[in-house]
């Protein structure tokens, strides 16, 4: 990891700043929900901080996700270092909606009812 420090500067001079080696899925549940924010450049990673719901900052100048972004739970920096600080001071995602961007869950009970009709 020493050599990812080296080229984040940023992260090597903040304590509470962790850089990780690549996890598996269920590992990066668990380091997702603990966060307080995450930054990504990973359409999955934004997603799943929505769900669990954990602020993310996206350094990309869009998304394919635009819904979180819309509900204020994502913010899109890309890649200027100013616009990251910024976005880091003091930025909390509302709760997240599932709803919103994934419907009711009763989609299958609908497509049968209209089916049937």
């Amino acid at each position: 990891m020493a050599e990812l420090e080296g080229e984040l500067p940023l992260a090597a001079a903040n304590s509470q700043l962790r850089l990780v080696e690549p996890v598996g899925y269920l590992d990066m549940l668990v380091l997702l929900a603990n966060a307080r924010v995450v930054l990504t450049d990973s359409g999955g990673m934004q997603k799943e901080a929505f769900f669990l719901p954990v602020p993310c900052i996206t350094l990309r100048e869009g998304t394919e996700w635009v819904e979180p972004v819309q509900a204020v739970a994502n913010r899109l920096v890309g890649p200027d270092k100013a616009a990251i600080l910024e976005a880091l001071s003091g930025f909390q995602a509302p709760p997240a909606d599932p709803a919103s961007i994934s419907g009711d869950g009763h989609a299958a009970e609908r497509i049968v009812a209209l089916l049937l009709a």
